[in-house]
């Protein structure tokens, strides 16, 4: 089973995102807990928390299969130490609110190195971070995102993820998000079934299958290879439609969120009717 959708708005509250995404017949969806440009928001209250759980029950969402995206702002790899702090009570406070809305999944972007560390420590940060708000935290699986490589982000390469993973002492709440137009920037390709194969061959080797949780189905606006970070909607871009005619076809991307975070929405529609025509089954 193929479980599609897309990161949805939470305009008018959290549990308006769960509507966005049953209006539109996604079965999969993310979101932002809280103004993700912003360090601090307010507290979910049992109000908040309650009407997200109604609209999760009324749209028959399962939270296996919605992913909460974390705020851009936190990089639990900071040279800086006090604004590493920072970054990891920020993440401490995302993962207490998927808690709260009984939620399991949290994706996240790695961290970057800002030119001040080389990326060998930056990835042993970004490890320590997560040991520390592990401990402190009890059942959300935190979900490393593949990064583009853009500017001084670290978990462009395979072995990135490997890397921060070997240095987490539980993980068993580990998990890994592909992101396509990420992996084709970052030097991935998956545009031939040759190549597409050989990528996650890769992945399976270097970080391993077991460790896939989600995946962010988008094309890329630049060329392979180029480390810049910028989504295109499916088929329109420089990956094209054979690498999403791949992945819903490959049993290895059953029973996890497929979510859409392509550039012009008022495509989602579209785009999560085309994906379910081509797997029948989904």
């Amino acid at each position: 089973m193929k479980y599609i959708g897309a990161h949805f708005s939470t305009s008018g509250g959290i549990d308006k995102a769960v509507f966005r995404a049953k209006l539109l017949r996604s079965t999969a969806f993310s979101f932002f807990t809280k103004n993700q440009l912003r360090w601090t928001s307010p507290i979910l209250d049992k109000k908040t928390i309650l009407k997200f759980k109604a609209a999760c029950d009324i749209c028959e969402f399962s939270n296996k299969y919605i992913i909460p995206h974390a705020s851009y702002l936190i990089n639990l790899g900071n040279p800086n130490a006090s604004l590493l702090k920072k970054s990891r009570m920020a993440f401490l406070d995302e993962i207490d609110r998927c808690q709260k809305l009984g939620l399991h999944l949290l994706n996240f972007h790695p961290g970057n190195h800002l030119k001040k560390i080389s990326e060998k420590i930056c990835l042993k940060l970004i490890s320590s971070s997560i040991n520390y708000v592990l401990k402190k935290t009890k059942t959300v699986n935190l979900v490393i995102e593949n990064t583009a490589g853009q500017g001084s982000s670290v978990g462009y390469k395979f072995e990135h993820i490997a890397k921060i993973i070997k240095n987490i002492h539980d993980k068993s709440r580990i998990g890994v998000c592909l992101d396509t137009c990420h992996l084709f920037s970052a030097g991935y390709d998956i545009r031939t079934e040759t190549s597409f194969r050989k990528t996650f061959l890769l992945f399976e080797k270097i970080v391993g299958l077991k460790y896939l949780k989600a995946m962010h189905l988008n094309d890329s606006k630049t060329i392979f290879n180029s480390r810049i970070d910028r989504h295109h909607n499916l088929g329109l871009g420089n990956i094209g439609k054979k690498a999403f005619f791949y992945i819903m076809n490959d049993t290895r991307f059953n029973n996890i969120p497929l979510i859409l975070e392509t550039s012009n929405k008022n495509l989602w529609k579209q785009e999560i009717h085309w994906l379910r025509s081509i797997f029948k089954n989904c």
